[in-house]
């Protein structure tokens, strides 16, 4: 399922416009991401947690050239799907 997807069956379910549905999931996701970049959890009951994580340096190689390289320490978002969700897809 793609963005439009989405707002397509947003809209028929909540009986709006296409307008309305792109704007409410525009807000859900900029809420979801203001709150991860201040490092604050989102969880969803049932569905899934949305959180960061630290990473630490590590050494990797470059698979072209076969050297060793410094990868830095960086902060990524991580998911965790929650039960329910776990279940459903199964």
């Amino acid at each position: 399922m793609k963005r439009d997807d989405l707002i397509t069956k947003m809209a028929l379910d909540a009986e709006i416009t296409k307008k309305a549905a792109g704007l409410a999931l525009n807000s859900i996701l900029d809420s979801i991401t203001e709150s991860l970049a201040k490092g604050e959890k989102v969880a969803f009951v049932g569905f899934g947690t949305f959180d960061v994580s630290e990473r630490k340096a590590r050494t990797g190689i470059n698979p072209q050239t076969g050297k060793k390289i410094k990868i830095p320490a960086r902060t990524v978002p991580v998911f965790r799907a929650g039960k329910k969700l776990k279940d459903f897809v199964k």
